[in-house]
């Protein structure tokens, strides 16, 4: 059996070692390599892990001298080293920060550094060894063509609010979606997007900074106003009930995750009927199907991202299968597609 390659950056040698050993006690994946910052790195992956020898996957600290994680990943970027890069991350203020920035120069993925409990570091690597294995493997071979049904029907609605739900691959694509949208697009937008607590605050505050409209990080009770770009916390599902406020809550993970997408899906179609849009983005799993096919059945618009721009084609490919999506757009189609529905919807 061909194992997975990986290369280990670190500053930290015991980090390096903890690292390493999680990965080689997995049968199918093994440490070829380890470089001790990102101008290491960028040496090695000139010399002794090129053409053949080239990793298949690279774990990648974020804060480290000489060279960090985020200009690691836009030198790889500029010299066109196409490697999946997995960052590794502390939960502290400047460490999340730098973790947004990571994965909008292009990392795969992100997940919290194990800390010294080692009931955490044994779920830190469950997560990891997930996310080595999805970057491998890269995208799904199905490919969905864009479609538009010829059943979506504009007339006779009033758009209420827009929900999206993302996973791998998601803040990049969110990130493209969102900050185009139109500053009086005048309705609500409500995002489920897996990530852990501690980081979504931070994504909010990017998005809010280079968005038209104000993005915060929802907070329970919250009233639903348009113009206005909610995101779940990490840690807690994100509702919306007839009262047009943002109701959180620490029930069990659907999916294995939580902030899920269903949730919000579901107690929005219940509110706004035939009045919602829905997309699905990039990621992993199925979550958000559930919710398309309630949000179809009462009456909304449901659009899913192709599978040619998308990370992983896990979710979308769900949600389309349902035979409840009305839409299959590119990443960079949807925005200009959601003003579309919403004017038209009040002419």
């Amino acid at each position: 059996m061909k194992k997975i390659k990986i290369l280990v950056v670190d500053d930290s040698a015991l980090m390096r070692k903890i690292i390493s050993d999680m990965i080689n006690e997995e049968n199918d994946m093994e440490v070829v390599g380890i470089a001790r910052n990102g101008q290491d790195l960028m040496n090695k992956l000139s010399s002794q892990y090129a053409g053949e020898n080239k990793p298949d996957v690279i774990t990648l600290d974020v804060e480290m001298p000489r060279m960090n994680g985020i200009h690691a990943l836009e030198e790889m970027k500029n010299k066109n080293i196409n490697i999946p890069t997995i960052v590794l991350s502390s939960v502290s203020r400047e460490g999340v920060k730098l973790t947004m920035e990571c994965l909008h120069a292009g990392a795969f993925d992100f997940i919290a550094k194990p800390s010294g409990n080692i009931s955490n570091i044994n779920d830190v690597k469950s997560e990891l060894v997930k996310r080595i294995k999805m970057a491998s493997r890269g995208k799904n071979a199905m490919k969905i063509s864009e479609f538009k049904s010829n059943h979506t029907i504009v007339e006779s609605r009033n758009i209420g609010a827009i929900v999206i739900g993302a996973s791998t691959g998601g803040p990049k694509a969110l990130y493209s979606v969102i900050t185009k949208l139109p500053e009086n697009l005048g309705l609500p937008t409500m995002v489920v997007q897996h990530m852990p607590a501690g980081f979504t605050k931070a994504f909010a505050e990017r998005l809010n900074t280079n968005s038209n409209q104000k993005v915060v990080e929802a907070e329970d009770n919250m009233e639903v106003e348009p113009n206005t770009i909610y995101i779940a916390p990490g840690g807690f599902h994100m509702e919306v009930f007839k009262d047009k406020r943002i109701h959180l809550n620490k029930e069990p993970a659907i999916w294995g995750v939580r902030p899920a997408v269903d949730k919000l899906f579901i107690s929005a179609s219940e509110v706004y009927g035939k009045n919602l849009i829905s997309v699905v983005l990039t990621g992993m799993g199925r979550d958000g199907a559930d919710g398309t096919s309630h949000i179809k059945d009462k009456g909304g618009i449901t659009i899913s991202q192709d599978e040619s721009t998308c990370v992983i084609y896990g979710m979308p490919k769900a949600a389309y299968s349902t035979g409840k999506v009305d839409m299959v757009l590119k990443l960079d189609k949807i925005t200009d597609e959601l003003v579309k529905l919403v004017h038209g919807s009040r002419r």
